[in-house]
Protein backbone atom coordinates (compact mmCIF):
# COMPACT_ATOMS: atom_id res chain seq x y z
CA UNK A 1 0.00 0.00 0.00
CA UNK A 2 1.09 3.56 -1.19
CA UNK A 3 1.53 5.33 2.37
CA UNK A 4 1.21 8.92 3.00
CA UNK A 5 2.98 10.85 6.31
CA UNK A 6 1.32 13.52 8.39
CA UNK A 7 2.17 16.41 6.56
CA UNK A 8 0.94 15.16 3.45
CA UNK A 9 4.88 14.16 2.69
CA UNK A 10 4.83 10.68 0.76
CA UNK A 11 6.45 7.67 2.66
CA UNK A 12 6.53 5.57 -0.34
CA UNK A 13 4.87 1.62 -0.88
CA UNK A 14 5.49 -0.42 2.39
CA UNK A 15 3.49 -3.60 3.81
CA UNK A 16 0.76 -3.15 6.21
CA UNK A 17 3.01 -4.44 8.85
CA UNK A 18 5.45 -1.75 7.91
CA UNK A 19 2.74 0.92 7.82
CA UNK A 20 1.70 -0.35 11.03
CA UNK A 21 4.61 -0.36 13.04
CA UNK A 22 5.56 3.51 11.41
CA UNK A 23 1.93 4.12 12.59
CA UNK A 24 3.01 2.86 16.20
CA UNK A 25 6.15 4.75 16.09
CA UNK A 26 4.95 8.22 15.68
CA UNK A 27 1.77 7.44 17.89
CA UNK A 28 -0.64 8.19 15.03
CA UNK A 29 -3.36 5.92 13.21
CA UNK A 30 -3.12 4.13 9.70
CA UNK A 31 -6.41 5.24 7.49
CA UNK A 32 -7.12 4.00 4.53
CA UNK A 33 -8.21 7.27 2.47
CA UNK A 34 -8.23 5.61 -1.20
CA UNK A 35 -9.17 2.04 -1.06
CA UNK A 36 -10.02 1.45 -4.17
CA UNK A 37 -6.69 2.64 -6.09
CA UNK A 38 -3.63 0.90 -6.96
CA UNK A 39 -2.01 0.14 -4.37
CA UNK A 40 -4.56 1.22 -2.19
CA UNK A 41 -3.62 4.64 -0.64
CA UNK A 42 -3.20 4.99 3.55
CA UNK A 43 -2.59 7.88 5.93
CA UNK A 44 -0.92 8.87 9.28
CA UNK A 45 -3.27 11.19 11.07
CA UNK A 46 -4.64 11.70 14.46
CA UNK A 47 -7.86 9.87 13.76
CA UNK A 48 -10.05 11.18 16.77
CA UNK A 49 -8.43 14.81 15.85
CA UNK A 50 -9.21 14.26 12.48
CA UNK A 51 -12.92 13.28 13.60
CA UNK A 52 -12.92 15.78 15.59
CA UNK A 53 -12.04 18.84 12.82
CA UNK A 54 -14.85 17.15 10.62
CA UNK A 55 -17.49 17.92 12.73
CA UNK A 56 -16.27 20.94 13.21
CA UNK A 57 -16.46 22.06 9.80
CA UNK A 58 -19.69 20.02 9.62
CA UNK A 59 -21.00 22.29 12.25
CA UNK A 60 -19.88 25.84 11.50
CA UNK A 61 -21.27 24.98 7.34
CA UNK A 62 -24.80 23.98 8.79
CA UNK A 63 -24.99 27.21 11.50
CA UNK A 64 -24.31 29.35 8.10
CA UNK A 65 -27.14 27.56 6.25
CA UNK A 66 -30.58 29.95 6.43
CA UNK A 67 -33.51 26.85 7.09
CA UNK A 68 -36.35 27.82 4.77
CA UNK A 69 -39.77 27.34 6.03
CA UNK A 70 -42.70 26.67 4.60
CA UNK A 71 -45.86 28.93 6.30
CA UNK A 72 -49.55 28.92 5.57
CA UNK A 73 -51.69 31.66 4.85
CA UNK A 74 -55.48 30.87 4.55
CA UNK A 75 -57.96 32.70 2.69
CA UNK A 76 -61.60 32.42 1.68
CA UNK A 77 -62.76 33.26 -1.78
CA UNK A 78 -65.12 36.28 -0.02
CA UNK A 79 -62.03 37.80 1.81
CA UNK A 80 -62.60 41.68 2.24
CA UNK A 81 -60.11 44.08 1.14
CA UNK A 82 -58.73 44.96 4.49
CA UNK A 83 -58.72 41.37 5.23
CA UNK A 84 -56.74 40.61 1.87
CA UNK A 85 -54.01 43.45 2.33
CA UNK A 86 -53.78 42.47 6.49
CA UNK A 87 -52.98 38.71 4.77
CA UNK A 88 -50.32 40.18 1.74
CA UNK A 89 -48.83 42.40 4.49
CA UNK A 90 -48.10 38.84 6.85
CA UNK A 91 -47.24 37.19 4.31
CA UNK A 92 -44.34 39.57 2.75
CA UNK A 93 -42.82 39.92 6.12
CA UNK A 94 -42.56 36.27 5.98
CA UNK A 95 -41.06 35.96 2.48
CA UNK A 96 -38.76 39.20 3.70
CA UNK A 97 -37.65 36.74 6.77
CA UNK A 98 -36.69 34.04 4.04
CA UNK A 99 -39.39 31.71 4.35
CA UNK A 100 -41.37 29.87 1.58
CA UNK A 101 -45.65 31.02 1.59
CA UNK A 102 -47.92 28.85 1.08
CA UNK A 103 -51.24 30.26 0.07
CA UNK A 104 -54.40 28.56 0.66
CA UNK A 105 -57.86 29.11 -0.47
CA UNK A 106 -60.47 27.12 1.12
CA UNK A 107 -63.92 26.81 -0.17
CA UNK A 108 -67.17 25.84 1.46
CA UNK A 109 -70.58 24.75 0.27
CA UNK A 110 -71.32 26.52 -3.05
CA UNK A 111 -68.27 28.14 -3.11
CA UNK A 112 -66.36 25.00 -4.71
CA UNK A 113 -68.36 25.59 -7.74
CA UNK A 114 -66.16 28.76 -8.70
CA UNK A 115 -62.48 27.93 -7.92
CA UNK A 116 -61.81 30.37 -10.60
CA UNK A 117 -62.63 33.16 -7.85
CA UNK A 118 -60.11 31.19 -5.66
CA UNK A 119 -57.55 31.35 -8.73
CA UNK A 120 -58.00 34.93 -9.38
CA UNK A 121 -57.12 35.50 -5.06
CA UNK A 122 -54.23 33.47 -5.80
CA UNK A 123 -52.84 35.52 -8.64
CA UNK A 124 -53.85 39.19 -7.23
CA UNK A 125 -51.77 37.86 -4.34
CA UNK A 126 -48.65 37.18 -6.09
CA UNK A 127 -48.91 40.21 -8.03
CA UNK A 128 -49.11 41.95 -4.88
CA UNK A 129 -46.09 40.55 -3.77
CA UNK A 130 -44.11 40.24 -6.96
CA UNK A 131 -41.58 42.25 -5.63
CA UNK A 132 -40.44 40.09 -3.08
CA UNK A 133 -41.53 36.69 -4.13
CA UNK A 134 -41.66 34.27 -7.23
CA UNK A 135 -44.55 31.25 -7.43
CA UNK A 136 -42.69 28.15 -7.19
CA UNK A 137 -46.12 25.86 -7.54
CA UNK A 138 -48.90 27.21 -9.63
CA UNK A 139 -51.90 26.95 -8.22
CA UNK A 140 -53.56 23.40 -7.30
CA UNK A 141 -57.17 22.18 -6.42
CA UNK A 142 -56.89 19.44 -3.78
CA UNK A 143 -60.32 18.97 -2.13
CA UNK A 144 -61.92 21.87 -1.22
CA UNK A 145 -58.89 23.81 -1.14
CA UNK A 146 -56.80 25.43 -3.49
CA UNK A 147 -53.19 25.65 -2.99
CA UNK A 148 -50.12 28.06 -4.00
CA UNK A 149 -46.42 28.11 -2.83
CA UNK A 150 -44.42 31.77 -3.11
CA UNK A 151 -41.03 31.75 -3.05
CA UNK A 152 -38.62 34.68 -1.65
CA UNK A 153 -36.43 36.05 -4.34
CA UNK A 154 -32.65 35.12 -4.39
CA UNK A 155 -31.73 39.13 -4.32
CA UNK A 156 -34.07 39.17 -0.93
CA UNK A 157 -31.74 38.97 2.05
CA UNK A 158 -33.40 36.95 5.51
CA UNK A 159 -33.48 40.38 7.72
CA UNK A 160 -31.85 39.87 11.32
CA UNK A 161 -33.77 40.02 13.91
CA UNK A 162 -32.29 43.00 16.32
CA UNK A 163 -34.93 42.90 18.69
CA UNK A 164 -33.49 39.62 20.15
CA UNK A 165 -30.32 40.26 20.00
CA UNK A 166 -30.91 43.76 22.21
CA UNK A 167 -32.71 41.79 24.65
CA UNK A 168 -29.69 38.80 24.87
CA UNK A 169 -27.60 41.99 25.46
CA UNK A 170 -29.91 43.42 28.16
CA UNK A 171 -29.78 40.32 29.55
CA UNK A 172 -26.03 40.12 29.81
CA UNK A 173 -25.93 43.42 31.23
CA UNK A 174 -28.57 43.25 33.75
CA UNK A 175 -26.48 39.35 34.93
CA UNK A 176 -23.13 40.63 34.52
CA UNK A 177 -23.92 43.94 37.38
Amino acid sequence: MRVVGEKGEQLGILTVAQALETANRNNLDLVEVAPTAVPPVCRLMDYGKFKYEQTKKEREAKKNQKQSLLREIRLRPKIGEHDFQAKAKVARKLLEDGDKVKITIMFRGRENAHPELGIRLIGRMAEQLSEVASVERDAVREGGRLHAILSPLPNIKPKVKEGIKEKDAEVKDAQGS
